[in-house]
């Protein structure tokens, strides 16, 4: 009588959908709460690990900028900032299907001039320690966008013509500074500060730039001289009129730029 042959069944990983669905590469009782204040790129939710509340936030943006942000985030952390940290997934991953979950962090918005000061600290220790980072994937500098076109959220081409000379004079001003990571968006929803630390959150405007983009505080917080500020406001204002071209708010900021003569 011949052996039969005996078949077993393959085995089978269990494979999360994209979406929310995503969480569970967290854990089997990973959970979402409630939904929380993230903009209009990423869906921002509080959610529950392992019996702790963090912060999962689902997106579209690629697996190469995540890897840059949640390495930024590690190296920061490490250093002593006290930033969002990435908690990996069951496997090890620090970010799954567009989704990446943070440590939750306490704290309120800047409310004093001596609060806008301990900001400009963290900027500038955040600014000393990332000198030499490489770029956002995909992302540009300022100084960069004086000869291309695009980069990421960014498309001069949709501008008029005359808008981006003015954006344009005001970032040649930049030419030749030091460059370092800056947030992007210090503004008082992204800073969670209490009595012991000043905490920044909402990495997801973060790029390689001119550090002085980070200081037009209010209250001239960060103690630029009075050419230096103007350099800084008018570069940051064309900064902020080119990345949401063309809602009413990039309107506003653009209205901020110089003509050029």
């Amino acid at each position: 009588m011949r052996d039969s042959l005996i078949t077993l069944p393959p085995v089978r990983r269990k494979v999360w959908p994209v979406g929310w669905d995503a969480l569970g590469h967290w854990g089997e009782d990973a959970t979402r709460i409630e939904s929380l204040a993230g903009g209009i790129a990423n869906d921002v939710w509080s959610v529950r690990i392992n019996g702790q509340l963090a912060v999962g936030r689902l997106g579209t943006r690629s697996d190469a900028d995540l890897a840059w942000e949640t390495a930024l985030l590690q190296h920061l952390d490490r250093a002593g900032l006290t930033v969002p940290v990435p908690i990996p997934t069951m496997d090890g991953r620090l970010f799954a299907d567009g989704l990446v979950v943070m440590t939750y962090l306490e704290g309120g918005p800047p409310e004093t001039p001596d609060d806008w000061r301990r900001v400009a600290g963290t900027l500038r220790e955040l600014h000393r320690l990332t000198r030499g980072w490489p770029q956002r994937p995909g992302w540009r500098s300022s100084t960069d966008l004086l000869h291309a076109d695009t980069g990421t959220k960014i498309d001069l081409g949709a501008m008029p013509a005359e808008s981006v000379v003015r954006c344009r004079a005001a970032w040649a001003r930049l030419v030749g500074r030091e460059t370092c990571v800056v947030h992007g968006d210090p503004n008082p929803g992204n800073i969670r500060m209490t009595a012991n630390q000043v905490a920044l959150i909402d990495w997801d405007e973060a790029h390689v730039d001119v550090p002085d983009l980070d200081l037009v505080l209010p209250g001239n917080a960060a103690g630029l001289e009075d050419s230096a500020y103007d350099i800084a406001a008018q570069a940051s204002a064309a900064w902020e009129a080119a990345v949401c071209w063309k809602d009413d708010y990039a309107v506003k900021r653009l209205a901020e730029v110089r003509p050029v003569p």
